[in-house]
């Protein structure tokens, strides 16, 4: 059991990148985490001592019920959220897998709405303020082709993120979503690596002319900058912001 004075966060999507990022910055704050994805041992060596690993599959309701009351039986409180988890699927609608969509749909907005709904009489009851933060994307303010689900996913998750703002109000409870362009992740790299394939490219171009097109910015964001940004929405002077999303986009939206 943690010291029942300092704050307790669940960061979901930690084995790696943004999440493992948040997980180490919040602990450099004082912040005990219950750092969530599918493999314990990954997420483990990803944290290092920076938090607590809890194996959940988020795309059920059992899995998202069970983080929330790990997080409560480990620390005896639970003050933010941060739904950070989510993977991407690349194909054209007619032929885009239904699986896919359930899986994308479930993980990137079933699961914080459930995380929210578990957490939130933790939430309310938070001393500092309840803090509920979705690491959404630049395309949840912008559509690309091919990646229909993702789209869908991240739309959808600031409606939620707005509700929850108006309904939290009254709590002290601030929801917030973060918008970034492309961050440095294994997700995008991964995809920079397909398209050089898929395109006879270098990989270096296809970072330019492909995976960065839309950016006039032309840099990956490295993912602690999310987790910085992150820090603040969560801290005290984060508190005048909800219901919003903040941008970092490398002025993706500014066309």
């Amino acid at each position: 059991m943690s010291d029942q004075t300092r704050r307790v966060a669940i960061v979901t999507g930690a084995a790696g990148g943004i999440g493992s990022a948040i997980t180490h910055r919040l602990e450099k704050d004082g912040v005990d985490v219950l750092a969530v994805d599918l493999d314990r041992t990954a997420t483990q060596q990803s944290i290092g001592g920076a938090g607590i690993a809890f194996a959940a599959d988020l795309t059920t309701r059992e899995g998202n019920e069970d983080a929330v009351g790990a997080a409560l039986d480990e620390f005896g409180r639970l003050d933010m959220i941060v739904a950070n988890a989510g993977f991407q699927h690349v194909s054209p609608i007619a032929d885009f897998a239904e699986d896919r969509w359930d899986a994308m749909l479930s993980l990137m907005l079933t699961s914080p709405f459930l995380l929210a709904k578990y957490a939130w009489p933790s939430l309310v009851s938070a001393s500092e303020g309840g803090r509920f933060l979705v690491i959404a994307s630049a395309h949840a303010l912008v559509a690309s082709p091919f990646k229909v689900g993702y789209v869908a996913a991240k739309h959808g998750v600031l409606g939620l993120v707005k509700t929850l703002a108006l309904e939290g109000a009254e709590h002290d409870v601030c929801a917030t979503a973060i918008c970034p362009a492309y961050v440095r992740t294994p997700l995008v790299e991964h995809q920079v690596a397909a398209q050089a394939t898929a395109h006879g490219m270098s990989e270096d171009r296809v970072l330019q002319e492909v995976i960065l097109a839309a950016q006039p910015v032309k840099r990956l964001i490295e993912p602690e900058e999310v987790a910085e940004l992150a820090a603040f929405l969560l801290g005290p002077y984060g508190r005048s912001f909800t219901g919003v999303p903040v941008s970092m986009d490398q002025g993706w939206t500014a066309r």
